[in-house]
């Protein structure tokens, strides 16, 4: 199957997110809707995608190849591909050891470095990098976040 140049953009995106949900592609595509992403997804990279047992989007293994898809750079880190704020989010969240953080308090170190995204968009990113096995949610009165690997073994690509 030949894939337009959108179709292969968008495919890049699936590989680089995934795991991810309809509501984060329709963002980043300016659909409508999340059945819009269903219908692009089904109608146009039907071969080239699955929905995992959390029912969230993946990309295939032929996807991952078609586009060229590294998981590790030589020295064994794992590549991961995040959008701006998630990036960030990595480098200031509490590591595998230390105490977790909440929601707010991740929000104020993000604002310590000069940023200064909404609390709404630092709770999505942290739910998105914790779908990803990237952040882990310790389960409290209130969720708090820490980071499920060593940053020392991650390679962080930006996407944005």
């Amino acid at each position: 199957m030949t894939l337009s140049e959108e179709a292969r953009e968008r495919l890049e995106e699936i590989v680089a997110l995934q795991p991810t949900k309809n509501a984060e592609l329709q963002d980043r595509w300016g659909l409508d809707s999340g059945s819009d992403v269903h219908q692009y997804l089904e109608s146009e990279l039907k071969e080239y995608y699955y929905r995992n047992e959390d029912s969230l989007i993946c990309a295939t293994e032929e996807a991952n190849a078609l586009v060229g898809a590294e998981d590790e750079t030589e020295d064994g880190k794992r590549i991961v591909r995040l959008p701006t704020l998630q990036a960030a989010i990595l480098d200031v969240i509490a590591g595998p050891d230390d105490e977790p953080q909440s929601v707010v308090s991740v929000l104020h170190a993000l604002q310590e470095t000069g940023d200064d995204p909404d609390v709404d968009d630092v709770r999505s990113a942290l739910r998105s990098l914790s779908d990803k096995g990237l952040c882990e949610r310790v389960k409290r009165t209130v969720p708090t976040f820490r980071l499920a690997v060593d940053r020392e073994d991650l390679a962080v690509e930006n996407l944005d």
